[in-house]
């Protein structure tokens, strides 16, 4: 028997629409469905791809629980064991779809268990997406960057300031319960600023400057500073 695929598969920031054709092909042929969640009721990236593809509701589904933390010893933990059950899948024959917010390249779980599965030996192949910062400019009616500008893309759960003096246009992802700090660095700093809550899921909000951020915006906060 030969071993089988792994598949890191985008499902893009939240709109099943934004799904690609490649994205939904790689799910409708993988024989198990792996996320990076305890469970399929609590998966975002899992009800995404349901409503695009129904038909994955049968599927085999392998969740891998993924800690939302900072604490090495733990990430790494959960990062090991879930690349030995994927690779204990891909051992028996079967293809595995992994699935992800956003795009698997863009600070995605993702990557921790693809790039562990490859280095033992496992066949692998990313699936690019919609990344979540080009949706929510989108949904802004705006451009991300034009002309001669840079484009910065920095993790809001960490400190920002230093990010903030590049030039060009910055994009904050995950505010995660940073969103107090985030928005108080903003404000004093009087750094114009928009950005998306929840892009593409229920309870999408818009905010057109910093004066609007919600401190308890949460994880699916995403900022574009200029």
């Amino acid at each position: 028997m030969s071993e089988g695929k792994l598949y890191g598969v985008s499902v893009g920031p939240g709109d099943p629409e934004l799904m690609t054709f490649r994205a939904a092909r790689a799910i409708r042929e993988a024989e198990v469905i792996a996320i990076p969640s305890g469970s399929k009721e609590g998966c975002v990236a899992y009800g995404i791809a349901l409503k695009a593809v129904p038909e994955i509701g049968g599927k085999e589904c392998l969740a891998l629980p993924m800690p939302m933390t900072k604490d090495k010893e733990r990430l790494e933990k959960s990062h090991r064991e879930g690349a030995e059950r994927i690779l204990e899948k891909l051992k028996e024959g079967k293809s595995v779809a992994l699935l992800t917010l956003g795009d698997v390249s863009v600070y995605s779980t993702c990557w921790y268990l693809y790039s562990r599965v490859k280095a033992a030996g496992g066949q692998g192949e990313l699936v690019s997406g919609v990344p979540s910062f080009c949706a929510a400019a989108s949904r802004l009616d705006r451009a991300l960057v034009s002309g001669s500008q840079s484009l910065h893309i920095l993790p809001a759960s960490y400190p920002i300031e230093e990010g903030l003096m590049l030039p060009g246009v910055k994009v904050l992802m995950k505010m995660g319960s940073c969103g107090a700090s985030v928005r108080q660095t903003l404000l004093k700093e009087n750094r114009p600023a928009c950005g998306v809550e929840r892009c593409g899921m229920e309870g999408e909000r818009l905010y057109r400057n910093a004066e609007e951020i919600r401190e308890d915006g949460g994880y699916y906060s995403l900022l574009i500073v200029d």
